[in-house]
């Protein structure tokens, strides 16, 4: 019943999503995205790397508790319970980051993900925990627990990820922007950015395509809408940031 709770977009101030609007957001975080680059550990090959990731979750579950009262009064847990998946290896297949399993409430994720991945999976999958079921919603709520973190790991993790989703709304309108937004990456951004790529090239394969496939079918059975598209994380985006 939760896929029929009051959405968050009506919690809102109504605003137009302009390109304009979204350009401007891009470049913002473009700059958090270096600064808060700057302060994270690296691999011995240049690649952001989380340094403890029982930290991440408890600041998860820290910044649960200063969600805007506008936005979520759902009670939130004091108990950590992340989970990485025993399917890590299939899931890499498939293309599904993480995931929330009812049964056991515990939010699953994939413990061979990127970092630049792996951080903000596990804020998207903690909001599932709390009560929020649209995948774009609990990427919202994700983005307001990582966003707003003292945790230069998790916020780097959030602003890149937010910066990604604002370029990929905007890169049909104006491929020239998002092209010099990628030149204008920092080194350690762009390392991070080659990483995801391999990561992905990697894994691709019929298993991808499958469970995208019927992922997609649950979730617009679900009155979402569907797994391939930004555009209400970008709309919730815009009306909170704006």
């Amino acid at each position: 019943m939760l896929y029929f709770q009051k959405p968050i977009i009506s919690k809102l101030p109504e605003t137009e999503i302009t390109l304009e609007k979204r350009k401007n957001l891009a470049l913002r975080y473009l700059e958090k995205c270096k600064q808060t680059r700057l302060l994270v550990k690296e691999n011995q090959q240049g690649v952001f790397k989380v340094t403890n990731i029982k930290n991440i979750e408890s600041e998860i579950l820290h910044q649960q508790t200063k969600l805007p009262y506008f936005i979520s009064n759902k009670k939130t847990s004091e108990i950590t319970s992340f989970k990485p998946s025993l399917f890590k290896n299939v899931m890499s297949f498939t293309g599904i980051l993480g995931y929330y399993n009812p049964f056991t409430a515990e939010a699953q994720y994939n413990a061979e993900l990127p970092s630049s991945y792996l951080l903000f999976t596990l804020a998207h999958e903690s909001s599932h925990q709390i009560g929020f079921a649209r995948e774009q919603e609990a990427n919202f709520i994700g983005y307001l627990i990582g966003v707003n973190s003292s945790n230069a790991e998790l916020r780097y993790s959030t602003e890149y990820f937010t910066l990604k989703s604002l370029l990929n709304s905007v890169v049909y309108d104006d491929p020239k922007f998002v092209e010099d937004m990628l030149k204008n990456y920092s080194e350690g951004m762009k390392r991070d950015r080659i990483f995801e790529k391999q990561f992905i090239l990697k894994h691709q394969g019929l298993l991808n395509e499958f469970f995208g496939f019927t992922n997609n079918l649950f979730l617009k059975s679900n009155q979402q809408e569907g797994s391939v598209t930004y555009s209400y994380f970008i709309d919730l985006l815009v009306r909170y940031e704006m």
